[in-house]
């Protein structure tokens, strides 16, 4: 990683991350060698990616052919626009986010215990607390789905968070941020470390 300042190591901000995005981006490779990137619904659980699919499918046909895939999510912040840049110029223009970046392997889970767990971390983690009953194995559409499993393999993570830059211009950026796009600035805020509401 070029930006080392940006680099996210730590395990439990890396799953913070994987936790904070419904939609993930997986790239397998097809028959022809070409990347076939398609996003889905998923859960990071058990220091693993699972995503349901239905039972047919390029990607299903891809990762039998070859496990090895991509994994990627990304979260945007905050665009930093021609208003706060020097003399306007289109090469200061940026786009501050969070991402992470999994090479792996992936594999068709078999029916039983860990699929039926998989999918119920993957309800709720979308539904976020609404009552919802679990999934269970007598359930047509458990059985009419797969659900796909990610070994990581290697994992990085970048947060793009002016880093680089003086406290000075870190603080007037975030007053920018909260000038401009009100309380939808308050995540890239926090981010940076700063207190929205003191600003």
């Amino acid at each position: 990683m070029i930006r080392k300042q940006c680099e996210v190591t730590d395990s439990k901000k890396i799953e913070a991350i994987l936790s904070m995005t419904t939609i993930g981006r997986m790239a397998s490779i097809d028959s022809q060698g070409y990347p076939y990137i398609t996003p889905v619904n998923f859960v990071y659980y058990a220091g693993k990616i699972y995503f349901h699919c239905a039972s047919r499918g390029e990607k299903l046909d891809n990762i039998a052919e070859n496990p090895k895939v991509c994994f990627e999510v990304d979260i945007p912040l905050a665009y930093l626009d021609a208003e706060f840049t020097e003399n306007r110029s289109p090469c200061n223009l940026h786009q501050f986010y969070h991402c992470v970046i999994i090479r792996g392997t992936a594999a068709v889970v078999p029916d039983g215990l860990q699929k039926v767990d998989a999918l119920n971390a993957l309800v709720a983690k979308h539904e976020k607390g609404t009552a919802v009953g679990p999934v269970r194995t007598d359930m047509a559409a458990y059985k009419a789905c797969r659900v796909v499993e990610i070994t990581p393999v290697v994992m990085t993570a970048k947060s793009e968070l002016a880093q680089g830059k003086s406290p000075k211009v870190r603080a007037a950026l975030a007053r920018h941020f909260r000038q401009r796009d009100g309380a939808a600035a308050a995540n890239m805020i926090r981010a940076m470390g700063f207190d929205a509401d003191a600003l």
